[in-house]
């Protein structure tokens, strides 16, 4: 009976003490800790899958219009910092548009215009842009590619793209977005502007863009220095990394 008793007061003491040993770790941390969130509500289930890759282009198309005012006729923004979308991977802005509905990627802008879209819509638009033609053309108003500001940024930038860092545990950029800065599953950076991607380097790194899942882009891009992020933005924007294909 002893036993007991001393055994459960024992207990009582550890369960009390919990709530102090945590707030001596925050105390000693500085309380600065990121607040544990999920990331997306998008898995990748066979029926997600189907339901993402389902889109009609032409229904794309006609929703489109909508999307020209900021994102530019055929994909392609005439401001650098919002993204280009002529031929993202389906996927890829199918979960965007996702995110953006859900509240766990955060734009004033995006927000409430992914909110209103159903996701067969969603579907539509993805299937549209995903056969957008991504060439450079000197006709329209495009601001890609952009002029490269130092093109001594491209010695930084192409060892951290084809090789990263590895003691500082950074993959190559290849390795996730492709050699040509183009993969299916991937956001594409081969024809992206550099002042949206190096605003999206910043957004990670401070932890006010958290959709990824995995923290993989968070984590890495905590590691680079702003000269690099400068230097990322500046390669991908300028084209150097997009090869048009041969006539």
């Amino acid at each position: 009976m002893n036993e007991a008793r001393h055994s459960k007061h024992w207990w009582l003491t550890v369960v009390g003490l919990v709530p102090v040993i945590l707030a001596a770790t925050l105390l000693e941390s500085g309380g600065t800790q990121p607040p544990a969130r999920i990331p997306s509500e998008v898995a990748w289930t066979d029926e997600t899958l189907a339901l993402a890759n389902s889109g009609d282009p032409m229904r794309g198309l006609i929703l489109s219009r909508r999307c020209e005012r900021c994102h530019g006729a055929e994909g392609f923004s005439s401001t650098p910092a919002i993204p280009n979308l002529a031929a993202i991977d389906k996927l890829t802005m199918w979960k965007q548009l996702q995110d953006f509905r859900s509240g766990k990627r955060k734009s004033a802008l995006m927000e409430p215009i992914a909110a209103v879209l159903t996701l067969r819509q969603s579907a539509d638009l993805a299937a549209y842009y995903a056969l957008v033609p991504n060439t450079p053309d000197p006709l329209d108003s495009r601001s890609f590619p952009e002029r490269i500001s130092n093109p001594s940024m491209a010695r930084i930038a192409v060892p951290l793209i084809t090789l990263g860092d590895g003691q500082r545990g950074i993959p190559p950029c290849q390795a996730c977005h492709g050699p040509v800065g183009y993969v299916k599953g991937a956001p594409s950076l081969a024809t992206q502007n550099g002042l949206y991607i190096l605003n999206q380097l910043n957004a990670l790194s401070g932890w006010s863009r958290a959709n990824d899942i995995n923290i993989r882009m968070r984590s890495i891009a905590g590691q680079l220095t702003l000269e690099e992020k400068q230097a990322l933005s500046d390669y991908y924007g300028s084209g150097y990394a997009y090869q048009p294909p041969a006539e």
